[in-house]
């Protein structure tokens, strides 16, 4: 199957950083065979799409989100953080089925596919085994890890594992699911937080990561609580502890990162740590990363929303506007963190950090036909004097009109093609709920109702 794109603006995200005014875009399958402003010989082609007026992105990258947090949305607003934890969060998620997880991860892979994501990574949740069914369903990719813990206070009963226990259900899931749906689902190995980690834990981690050749993702540096709890225990603070261990690597992708110290951004540098910035969910109750230290230092910088209840929006679109305005706030110098820096965050840095940039994350011949198409024809988003600070500042989720992703369309004309959106939406709810009574969560009346 070759598909022919023609007449776009291609913003490539190529090293060369090459953007075509009237580009074509021929992919054949799952493959991009052609980039530029080369002539097409369009009878050879099985279809062809005018693209006059529109633009072409790679597909963007959310380093950071919790699919099986999807159905907890709104679960835990204006609480603080051990209030969230342990009585909304917890109760919730280990309430949860296989099939609430399948459930929530195609619902939080339906808003992915709305904003133009084609490939995340889960931090950790529940049932890999639901998890892999959605993202293999949705048409999308994942990286997808359990929550895993062994130790910590506050843990449910139906959590209270050891450390082999929790090792030993890793590496059955990557022998069942790493590298189906043709490559699409891969399993790396998740650590919740330093909190809920013995050292056995993290050195034995590393180790099986090693041997099968994939990723870890940890919540590191997270709030203040965590780097004061550690420096009381050890008398330093969580990335010291953990590159002391020997357990920081370049197949780490480290979440938030908020609280690091000057120095152990430069451990991140040369260890070749990657990084996953949540910028909405960190305003929220974490602080500020020191995200324009960490790009001067050349570190891997990618972008995530979170989870459903820490953000409420699962929008990479909106972590882009996010990013771009925070940084130049808190360090009052609006020219750090620039539009063109942002959009590789959510680009080829996100493959970088999944250890895929050889596949997908920019628009080049042999590629992964993983990409967007933008409809900037809207009051939000027009004029363009400057198209690439618009897609970064400017643009809405709704002006992603298309996603493709492995060569196949996964959203066309913003219609999810891959699984019936509005049943699911039904489906949502009734388990949302159904969770959420299991758990015992009561919610706060805000006002009277009546």
């Amino acid at each position: 199957m070759k598909t022919l794109l023609k007449h776009a603006m291609i913003v490539t995200m190529n090293p060369e950083g090459q953007v075509y005014r009237d580009g074509t875009l021929l992919f054949q399958d799952d493959k991009i065979v052609q980039v530029g402003n080369q002539d097409v010989e369009e009878s050879s082609c099985d279809q062809v799409v005018d693209l006059k007026g529109k633009l072409i992105l790679p597909g963007l990258v959310n380093t950071h989100v919790h699919t099986s947090q999807q159905l907890a949305r709104g679960l835990a607003d204006d609480v603080d953080l051990l209030t969230w934890l342990h009585d909304r969060i917890w109760p919730y998620e280990s309430q949860m089925t296989e099939e609430d997880s399948y459930i929530s991860t195609l619902f939080c892979a339906a808003e992915q596919i709305k904003a133009g994501v084609t490939a995340i990574a889960e931090p950790g949740g529940q049932f890999v085994s639901g998890m892999a069914r959605g993202i293999a369903e949705a048409g999308i990719r994942g990286k997808l890890a359990n929550s895993v813990m062994d130790c910590g206070e506050g843990l449910p009963r139906a959590w209270q594992r050891s450390t082999q226990e929790e090792l030993s259900r890793q590496v059955e899931d990557i022998q069942k699911f790493h590298g189906t749906a043709n490559g699409r689902v891969e399993v790396w190995f998740g650590i919740r937080t330093i909190f809920n980690a013995t050292d056995k834990l993290l050195l034995e981690t590393k180790e099986l990561a090693e041997r099968y050749h994939t990723g870890m993702h940890m919540h590191v540096a997270e709030a203040k609580s965590e780097v004061d709890y550690v420096r009381e225990r050890l008398g330093v603070q969580t990335v010291t502890h953990l590159r002391d261990l020997g357990f920081l690597g370049p197949n780490l992708l480290a979440a938030h990162t908020v609280w690091l110290s000057h120095e152990e951004v430069e451990m991140f540098r040369d260890c070749q740590v990657k990084v996953s910035h949540n910028p909405a969910s960190a305003m929220r109750v974490l602080g500020f990363a020191k995200i324009p230290r960490m790009l001067r230092e050349g570190i891997c910088v990618a972008i995530g929303t979170d989870g459903a209840p820490t953000n409420n929006r699962m929008d990479m679109v909106d972590e882009m506007w996010v990013t771009s305005l925070i940084h130049k706030g808190w360090r009052l110098d609006p020219t750090v963190v620039k539009a063109q820096e942002i959009l590789g965050m959510a680009t080829i840095n996100g493959a970088k950090a999944l250890q895929d940039e050889k596949l997908y994350g920019s628009l080049e011949p042999g590629k992964k036909a993983d990409l967007i198409i933008i409809n900037p024809d809207s009051v939000g988003m027009q004029p363009m004097h400057d198209p690439i600070a618009n897609l970064v500042t400017s643009m809405h989720s709704t002006n992603v009109e298309s996603t493709i992703c492995d060569g196949k369309w996964l959203m066309r004309d913003r219609r999810i093609l891959t699984f019936d959106e509005e049943a699911l939406i039904q489906e949502a709810k009734i388990r949302a709920a159904s969770i959420r009574s299991r758990a015992g969560i009561q919610m706060p009346e805000r006002f009277s109702m009546v």
